[in-house]
């Protein structure tokens, strides 16, 4: 009797789905920055407000999320498994952890980057959005999950901490002129705490990636988007989401919704699980680097010398971090995967 064939239930090897997880993930979290401030800088012509992509991004991630999380609810029933879900079923997570970790991730974090968009460059979000997000993190880290600060961690998130200075001091320094930057540069300091915050949360609850991904989702769409739809119909606000070009509007909804909270969520799990968490970090260290190059040649935005040693110090910071942290084991993988989408 011949040998039975070997199983062919995947055409493509680990590390080639882990590479290629690796470079979507980059492209994505990159794309992110440059394509937010493209659409949401009112110098640019753009028809959407930053709450209009909000809604676009919250819109397109759900029609793929909430018939997901719909039927992880269901499965969850079926088993025998109660009190698991909420939001009439959509959300796979009990209503409190929904709520609690929904507004950090899924609402406050959207809102408050689009509209940082609104007063600083590309550049700026390079080093203040994912680039202070580990210096957020591990702070909240050691005050929520009591976890140690090692003096080579305290280097880097020291690092991180004169980066930042270095961008967002100038802009501060800027405000007694009449400057707005300063603005937008609070906003991306607050989207990447907002997103630290449920961070830590998902590690706290222990959450499935996938899970946390559509509760948040879940979370969104019911507080943010009956809300804001009446607001606009009702001339309450100048959103122009029901009025825009249908081709805006899908462009959004795919790349805001499917790219930057679908897609890249699943890359990043798909990473993490051929990486590790601690080579994970380290290339999605490159983020701040390729979109604050990327705001250069693409949307013609000056590097001056500040932005520039601003982003080497966020740079060098994350990789001392990551050389100083200690080993997750496999356990709390999807714990850490549910910190996707921070460039994103």
């Amino acid at each position: 009797m011949p040998a039975p064939s070997p199983s062919h239930s995947s055409a493509f090897s680990p590390r080639t789905i882990g590479i290629a997880a690796a470079v979507v993930t980059v492209l994505v979290w990159t794309s992110f920055i440059l394509i937010a401030r493209a659409s949401a800088d009112p110098a640019r012509g753009g028809t959407l407000n930053p709450f209009d992509i909000a809604f676009c991004r919250i819109v397109g991630a759900s029609l793929i999320l909430l018939p997901w999380g719909a039927w992880l609810s269901y499965r969850d029933r079926d088993r025998g498994i109660v009190g698991q879900s909420s939001l009439l079923g959509v959300s796979p997570l009990s209503w409190r952890v929904t709520a609690t970790v929904g507004f950090f991730g899924g609402l406050l974090y959207a809102l408050v980057a689009y509209n940082g968009f609104v007063f600083a460059p590309a550049a700026h979000a390079s080093v203040l959005l994912p680039g202070s997000l580990p210096l957020w993190t591990a702070l909240l880290a050691a005050l929520i999950l009591h976890d140690h600060i090692t003096p080579l961690r305290a280097l880097g998130l020291g690092l991180i901490v004169l980066g930042d200075l270095l961008v967002g001091g100038k802009s501060l320094v800027g405000a007694f002129d009449g400057g707005e930057v300063w603005k937008g540069d609070l906003l991306f300091m607050a989207g990447a705490m907002s997103w630290a915050t449920y961070s830590v949360l998902a590690r706290r609850h222990h959450l499935d990636a996938v899970r946390a991904t559509i509760a948040i989702t879940a979370f969104a769409f019911v507080t943010y988007v009956p809300v804001y739809s009446v607001l606009v119909l009702g001339g309450f606000v100048p959103g122009q989401v029901f009025s825009a070009p249908l081709r805006e509007l899908l462009f959004q909804a795919v790349f805001q919704g499917w790219g930057s909270v679908v897609i890249s969520g699943i890359t990043f799990t798909k990473m993490i699980q051929y990486f590790g968490p601690v080579r994970s970090t380290m290339i999605t260290a490159l983020v701040p680097g390729l979109s604050a190059l990327g705001a250069v040649l693409l949307l013609g935005e000056p590097l001056y010398w500040n932005l520039a040693a601003g982003l080497v110090l966020v740079t060098l910071g994350i990789l001392f971090g990551v050389r100083a942290a200690a080993p997750i084991s496999n356990k709390t993988i999807a714990a850490q995967a549910g910190s996707t989408g921070a460039g994103g």
